[in-house]
Formats: C-alpha cells, sequence, structure tokens
C-alpha cells in the first residue's frame, strides 16, 4: 500500500454526510496535490443531491475544475464495479457514527473531522470565510498525507500518522465553551 509501488494510483475516498461541501473540497485537493500517486472520490450517507454554492465557488476561484463534481452516495463505492479502496477518511463528525458500508479491499481509515462550514450563518463574507478555513484545513491535511514517507511506514505506523492528521488544526476548530 505505498505509493509508486505499482503504475495505479492509491484511491481514497473523502466521506461526509451530504457530499455537498468538505468532502467534495477534499476530492478536489487530494487530486490535485496527489496527482499519479493518489486518486481521489468522495461520497455521502445521506447526499444533499448537490454541490454547495459556496464550495464550488471557492474551489472555480482557485483553478480547480468542477465539471464533474456532483453529491453521490457511498453506496456506489461499496459494489463489485466500485474502485478498490486504499483509504476512507471520515471529514464530519455524523459520518464518523455511521455504520459503513463494507468497502473493497479493506482500506485504512480515520477521522478527520471539520466543522461544516454549510451549517455557518451570516452575511455572504461570512459564510464565504467558513468554506475558505475548511479548505485551508483540509489542504493542509491532505499536504502533510500525501508527503508522508510511505516507503518507510509500517502498517501501524501509517494508521498512526493518519490519525494525528486528522487532528492537525483541530484546536481551532473548536467552539468556544
Amino acid at each position: 500500500m505505498k505509493p509508486g509501488d505499482a503504475n495505479d494510483p492509491l484511491n481514497v475516498l473523502f466521506l461526509c454526510t451530504g457530499n455537498s461541501a468538505r468532502s467534495i473540497m477534499a476530492e478536489c485537493i487530494m487530486n490535485r496535490e496527489g496527482l499519479g500517486k493518489f486518486k481521489a472520490y468522495s461520497a455521502g450517507s445521506m447526499p444533499a443531491g448537490q454541490v454547495n454554492p459556496y464550495a464550488l465557488n471557492l474551489l472555480r476561484k482557485l483553478n480547480y475544475d468542477v465539471s464533474g463534481l456532483r453529491s453521490k452516495s457511498w453506496e456506489e463505492f461499496s459494489g463489485p464495479e466500485a474502485p478498490k479502496l486504499d483509504f476512507v477518511f471520515t471529514v464530519c463528525d455524523n459520518a464518523a457514527k455511521e455504520v459503513c458500508p463494507i468497502w473493497p479491499g479493506q482500506p485504512m481509515s480515520a477521522h478527520w473531522g471539520l466543522p461544516d462550514p454549510a451549517a455557518v450563518d451570516g452575511t455572504d463574507a461570512v459564510r464565504a470565510l467558513a468554506f475558505d478555513d475548511t479548505y485551508r484545513m483540509l489542504f493542509q491535511r491532505i499536504t502533510i498525507f500525501v508527503n508522508l514517507p510511505f516507503a518507510s511506514l509500517s502498517k501501524l505506523s501509517l494508521q498512526k500518522q493518519l490519525d494525528e492528521i486528522g487532528k492537525q488544526g483541530a484546536a481551532a476548530t473548536k467552539e468556544p465553551a
């Protein structure tokens, strides 16, 4: 399960309940930052049916190709025709608590929970800032992940690294008491 061991990239699935913002942004970031080493997908347990317009606007502004993005069910990735998954990351707390399907390939998994930017109320500027913050945290985590020294990590060490990445920026995301 090391990038570069074969010609095929490792498959990464990002999960969230609605598959409209966080998981979609993570899919885009991973496909750009992990190009050649990783292929990212995203899905939701209860897909919203459309990608959040704030997420789309941000991704367009950052020159991501958004033409193929859609909100989809995680069931698309649990059947026999689904890609073999190497990693599955939940990016929202609700998805992490749900009973997930059995994923083909017995992927490694971790919870990389982030606050939902779509749940932020306020002006357009306040809402856009929430999406900017989420993007920044996802970008940081994914950049760390794609640059891990996979060749020198045991499966146990890799799992520990995946769990630690999920804690990146976590202190900043906690709501005040």
